[in-house]
């Protein structure tokens, strides 16, 4: 894909990255869906040798304190669960379902809970989730997650906060996707990827060999 080359390019010079999206996808009128996968996936090289110094490996957190960006963490599992999520350039998963807000369905209950199993697995000495509380029934989420805490005696609180962002950018070690905080913490755990695990993302590459067509991989 020629206009992921040139992105690379101009964000490898310096280019702020908003200036340089638009300008690469105008220049090649890129449809709404091939914008967005450019925007979540792609990096400068100097961007994804910090977030690979940041990333923690499942045995490097028994016994921390993790902070959780709750509903990015659940609408990215959900999205490897539907085969819509992408491992991008920097290492990281990301959703590719543009749904915004979270969105409370059956299945949430069941994805709360494999979160912390996970978290139970990793032995973390604590679980901090974070839940945007102007989010629709964030209210419900929070009381599920803290069940799932009871239910598999992970040391933890839920804390509904009006942005989750702030929050997070305290702590040392937080489980996120979102390049904004991780740009500000130190390090950073995909636990989406491994609660997830046995969902295979789509590799970016695989997109760019067409080995999967990406009108595809958008619109299904």
């Amino acid at each position: 894909m020629r206009a992921r080359e040139d992105l690379k390019y101009l964000l490898n010079r310096g280019y702020r990255r908003k200036v340089a999206l638009d300008f690469v996808a105008n220049h090649y009128r890129l449809p709404m869906g091939e914008r967005h996968l450019l925007a979540r996936c792609v990096f400068s090289d100097v961007w994804i040798a910090e977030v690979r110094k940041k990333l923690l490996r499942p045995g490097e957190l028994s016994g921390k304190i993790l902070a959780i960006d709750g509903f990015n963490v659940l609408i990215t599992i959900e999205s490897l669960m539907d085969g819509k999520a992408i491992l991008c350039e920097d290492g990281l998963v990301r959703d590719l379902k543009y749904q915004g807000r979270y969105r409370l369905t059956k299945r949430s209950r069941g994805v709360v809970e494999r979160v912390v199993n996970s978290l139970s697995e990793l032995t973390v000495g604590k679980a901090v989730f974070f839940y945007g509380k102007n989010v629709p029934k964030s209210g419900e989420v929070k009381k599920m997650t803290e069940s799932a805490l009871e239910k598999f005696e992970v040391p933890g609180e839920v804390r509904l906060v009006k942005s989750p962002d702030f929050e997070l950018k305290s702590f040392e070690n937080v489980a996120t996707a979102d390049t904004a905080i991780i740009a500000a913490v130190s390090r950073v755990f995909d636990l989406a990827a491994y609660a997830g695990r046995e969902f295979r993302p789509i590799p970016f590459d695989e997109l760019l060999r067409g080995e999967i067509k990406v009108h595809s991989f958008l619109t299904d």
